[in-house]
């Protein structure tokens, strides 16, 4: 297992993992639109985080691990929880009982524009080129274009909901840079154990505010919270952490502009979605500046040191 000889290898294979990571996050937008028809959102991210975190808890387990037992690693994990799991989750799913898949899909894209903000502004750790600020101001353009008109009919329940996704966005770049603090680790203790936290912080308070014993789940709903919590959590999470290790903060993100695309046209396969010509033009905007963007940073893990 010598480094030297197999760098590029292992390059390519980053960036498949990366390509698959970008299907599995754009197919999640469907997912949630589907359970959320007929399971609440509270309950639905609750259900999404005890099925993936118990999953991610029988793989460690038949690899012969055990989960960390410091407590200070755990207080990381609920930490971890909060800003990558139960808030995005949970805004993400209540703003999908009104925003179509595909706008969240790219609204939720431009989290490698507010992690680059995040590291350029507060941590530093990656650097600031004009290609990078490029992206950010035409991610920001694509952003102002899909939520400018809402704005424009005042403020309605659209607005509030696609502001919401934006809230989530700020919330996983936060998470993105947060994260590089678990690189000692084996990439699927934080994946297990912020989703095991998430599920103890959302399960009580899906107990009181939805009763989930009272509800009637379609039976797609349910498969759609399968599908979401094993493909789209479970085994999403564990190539995320990963890819931080390997490509970075700014370049585990960039698999966002790859899942626009994807989660757009999972949305108008499977759901029947359109976007406006004023959101195609903005989702072109976001591909272009997160592309942008984050090319330098795998770029620069091509250069053997």
């Amino acid at each position: 297992m010598s480094d030297t000889p197999t760098q590029d290898f292992s390059l390519t294979r980053e960036l498949v993992l990366l390509a698959v990571l970008a299907t599995l996050w754009g197919a999640s937008y469907t997912f949630i639109k589907i359970g959320v028809e007929t399971i609440p959102p509270v309950t639905f991210i609750a259900a999404r985080t005890l099925i993936a975190g118990g999953l991610l808890l029988v793989i460690i387990k038949m690899r012969g691990l055990s989960l960390p037992r410091d407590p200070a690693v755990w207080k990381r994990f609920f930490i971890q929880a909060c800003i990558n799991s139960v808030v995005p989750f949970t805004l993400v799913a209540w703003a999908e009982q009104t925003v179509n898949a595909g706008l969240a899909t790219i609204l939720n894209s431009t989290t490698p524009i507010f992690a680059f903000l995040l590291t350029a502004l507060i941590t530093r750790h990656e650097p600031v080129t004009t290609r990078k600020v490029f992206g950010v101001a035409a991610g920001v353009v694509g952003i102002s274009l899909i939520i400018g008109l809402e704005a424009f009919n005042g403020i309605g329940k659209e607005l509030v909901a696609q502001l919401a996704i934006v809230a989530a966005t700020i919330s996983y770049a936060v998470a993105a840079i947060f994260g590089k603090g678990f690189k000692g680790l084996d990439p699927m203790m934080p994946a297990a154990g912020s989703m095991i936290c998430g599920a103890v912080i959302l399960i009580p308070v899906s107990l009181v505010v939805d009763q989930p014993w009272t509800l009637a789940p379609s039976a797609h709903s349910l498969l759609a919270l399968l599908g979401l919590s094993v493909f789209s959590t479970a085994l999403a999470f564990v190539i995320y952490f990963r890819l931080i290790n390997t490509l970075g903060t700014v370049g585990a993100t960039s698999q966002a502009y790859l899942r626009v695309p994807i989660g757009v046209g999972i949305g108008v396969l499977f759901l029947g979605e359109s976007l406006t010509s004023t959101a195609w033009i903005g989702l072109v905007c976001v591909i272009a500046g997160v592309a942008a963007m984050t090319l330098p940073a795998r770029k620069r893990a091509t250069v053997p040191a």
